[in-house]
């Protein structure tokens, strides 16, 4: 899984089928590295990297960079946002990746409403928005209503509270729909749990999120394990909006292991890979499969 973090519309074909992640080693440009070498061993390389890589040397050279918004829930923000998002925009490209992705924290705290102030009592967002919620009128009950807007809400503040005023600051677009927005579904975070409908409960919030991030022209994709997916939402109802989602999967620490993951069955009917991570000297690299 991701090391150190405790952690479609118009543009989703843009996004994804134009520049990749390849080799173990990525070489920074201008060190003496031979230059045919250096631009076959960089190939598709990127990293991605959030609050546990705040304040250290960040890898120089990539082909393109994931960076996380949050600093490890879902409700709150990654303290180096601005700073590591100045550094992924650097990316050289030479992939079939954009060369800044974003990912977010998921969760679905319906259960412990009591302990937390998010949970919303309506189906209005921060920005004081009425939405067309697709499960009907959120009256602050743990249901599918409020777990929708409760996804909603978080993407809201994602891109609005969190990543717009440190996009500015980075001197980078702080629009949406300039960049993928990698949903990351882990055990980690809080989930409803014990039944089927808890698991639909949590694939609602998943979809709030997702109807945000498309309602920006965001492209949205899915970044979990197949266990991980299968406990926390299962099997997704067909006219979900979580269908046909490109992945971003861990896959061990081995470029190899990541190439073969390429062909591992999506999360979601209609998905495909994407991304694979795969972990080496303490930095999370990324293989792309396109």
């Amino acid at each position: 899984m991701r090391a150190l973090v405790t952690l479609l519309t118009v543009t989703l074909a843009a996004l994804f089928f134009g520049p990749t992640t390849a080799q173990a080693a990525s070489p920074t440009p201008g060190t003496g590295t031979n230059t045919k070498d250096a631009v076959r061993s960089l190939e598709s390389v990127g990293y991605d990297i959030s609050w546990p890589q705040c304040g250290k040397t960040l890898p120089t050279g990539q082909a393109f960079a994931v960076v996380g918004v949050n600093g490890g829930t879902a409700a709150n923000t990654n303290p180096c946002l601005s700073s590591q998002l100045k550094w992924g925009s650097a990316s050289v490209g030479g992939s079939s990746q954009p060369k800044l992705h974003l990912y977010v924290n998921t969760a679905n705290p319906g259960e412990v409403i009591s302990q937390i102030t998010t949970w919303p009592t309506n189906n209005n967002d921060s920005t004081g928005f009425t939405t067309a919620n697709p499960y009907g009128s959120c009256g602050g009950g743990n249901d599918l209503p409020c777990s929708w807007q409760y996804g909603w809400n978080r993407a809201v503040q994602d891109h609005v509270d969190r990543f717009a005023p440190a996009a500015r600051a980075a001197a980078v677009s702080d629009r949406a729909s300039d960049y993928v927005w990698w949903l990351d579904v882990e055990t980690s975070n809080t989930w409803q749990s014990g039944s089927a409908a808890a698991l639909q409960r949590n694939a609602a919030a998943l979809e709030g999120m997702t109807a945000y991030f498309t309602s920006t022209h965001g492209a949205v994709g899915l970044y979990s394990t197949a266990a991980q997916w299968s406990s926390i939402v299962g099997t997704v109802d067909p006219a979900s909006n979580l269908n046909d989602r490109p992945n971003w999967r861990p896959s061990g620490s081995t470029v190899a292991n990541a190439k073969t993951n390429c062909s591992l069955a999506p999360l979601t009917t209609g998905g495909f890979i994407s991304l694979t991570q795969y972990v080496q000297h303490g930095w999370d690299k990324n293989y792309s499969c396109m």
